[in-house]
């Protein structure tokens, strides 16, 4: 019993110790567009998506446990595997296309900012500026075990979806109907807002941020089975969160009148009715979700282009030490934040180019981390077994055929 205990107590600890880039990361995807995408689908149809929620946390399970194993065991980031088994040239493709992707993101976290401070009437000139000062500082100044301190404290505030939705009193015993129920209508619209679902949750920066999280963090193939753990926690929370949201919105929304929404602000001003403090939590939550994505946006693409291209790179290294890294970074930040300044700027349409890009991109990016992990030169007896081979296979056929319909309803929505 007394080994029973010592060995619980060490695999507690180990697994305090590695918390955080697995948990960061799923926690971080529900962003200013994840949050939109959710309230959208709860407003327009109800309970009836919440079924998606399963399969897309088994997906983004898969997913993310083999970037955080590639991370532990070579010890080297996603991009620089990429670079150093297929050559610069497709590398640097990959992080032209993973630039562009980010970028217009980062210019939806900072709309995300800017609209849910809005709603207690302070102006974006304002909020903008700030919080694209805050997150440069933080990042500067800070570093990796105190930045990561503060994102941990970050995906707290999430919880205020979760109260919200209790809040709001929906029909609970109808939510469990549909959380295990699919339900496909023949409806475009329907469709348009599952493919979404998905895109918005199994982003390509993801899998580039968590490698390079755990590689800097110093995690290794011997405390792998605790970072597991927390990858798979994280994931979980993701769906949690969105189960929330999807409910909120269709318990204060859809229940009265199913309509669209233009963004997740009109979201939280829908809760208004049912009290203050729906609307102040569901507010509050869009604001800290939008401020925490602006900055791992930014980082997670400065860290893939550095690793990709054999720059330096870390939050652990100086600017003189890391001057293209942080310089990336920096870039991205004032453009991302100074093109919402801009005045008429079509914002709506630079999300939807964002999500053509990682719709291009996210094919790619599953393959090669597919091919990578099988490697035995690289990955010796922690290669995928025959199970798991099948499984990401599926994915990445399912993910394929997902991102071609998306890209092909985002570009047929643009003209």
């Amino acid at each position: 019993m007394r080994r029973i205990l010592s060995r619980f107590r060490y695999h507690l600890a180990v697994f305090f110790a590695v918390i955080g880039p697995g948990f960061i990361t799923a926690v971080v995807d529900n962003d200013s567009g994840g949050i939109f995408t959710y309230s959208a689908a709860g407003a327009r149809f109800g309970y009836l998506p919440l079924w998606t929620l399963l399969p897309i946390t088994v997906v983004l399970i898969i997913t993310q446990e083999m970037c955080s194993r590639m991370g532990a065991v070579t010890g080297k980031g996603l991009s620089d595997l990429i670079r150093e088994e297929f050559g610069l040239r497709i590398t640097f493709l990959m992080m032209l296309l993973l630039v562009l992707a980010n970028l217009t993101n980062v210019m939806a976290e900072f709309a995300g900012v800017a609209s849910s401070l809005e709603l207690f009437h302070i102006s974006r000139y304002i909020s903008v500026p700030l919080a694209a000062l805050a997150v440069w500082l933080l990042v500067l100044k800070g570093n990796y075990q105190n930045v990561e301190k503060i994102f941990l404290f970050a995906c707290v505030f999430y919880v205020t979806y979760v109260i919200s939705g209790f809040l709001v009193k929906p029909d609970w015993k109808e939510a469990a109907i549909y959380s295990v129920k699919p339900v496909l209508l023949l409806d475009g619209a329907y469709i348009e807002m599952l493919i979404g679902m998905v895109g918005t949750t199994i982003a390509p920066w993801m899998q580039f941020y968590l490698q390079a999280a755990v590689v800097e963090k110093g995690i290794t193939a011997k405390e792998y089975a605790e970072s597991r753990i927390e990858v798979v926690v994280g994931c979980l929370m993701t769906s949690v969160i969105a189960f929330f949201i999807i409910v909120a919105c269709a318990g204060a929304i859809y229940s009265i009148s199913p309509r669209d929404i233009k963004d997740a602000a009109e979201a939280a001003l829908g809760l208004k009715p049912f009290g203050q403090y729906a609307f102040l939590l569901f507010s509050a939550g869009l604001f800290n979700a939008s401020l925490f994505a602006a900055c791992i946006l930014p980082l997670s693409t400065a860290y893939s282009v550095c690793e990709g291209l054999g720059f330096e790179a870390g939050v652990n290294k100086r600017f003189r030490e890391a001057p293209i890294f942080y310089w990336l970074y920096t870039l991205l930040i004032v453009v991302g934040a100074g093109v919402v300044l801009i005045p008429q700027f079509p914002l709506v349409r630079m999300i939807l180019l964002s999500q053509v890009l990682n719709g291009v991109l996210l094919p790619f990016v599953l393959i090669f981390m597919i091919l990578l992990i099988n490697k035995r030169d690289l990955m010796q007896e922690w290669t995928n077994s025959r199970g798991y081979n099948l499984a990401s296979w599926i994915t990445v056929v399912v993910m394929i055929g997902l991102t071609l319909a998306l890209v092909g309803i985002s570009l047929r929505g643009a003209h």
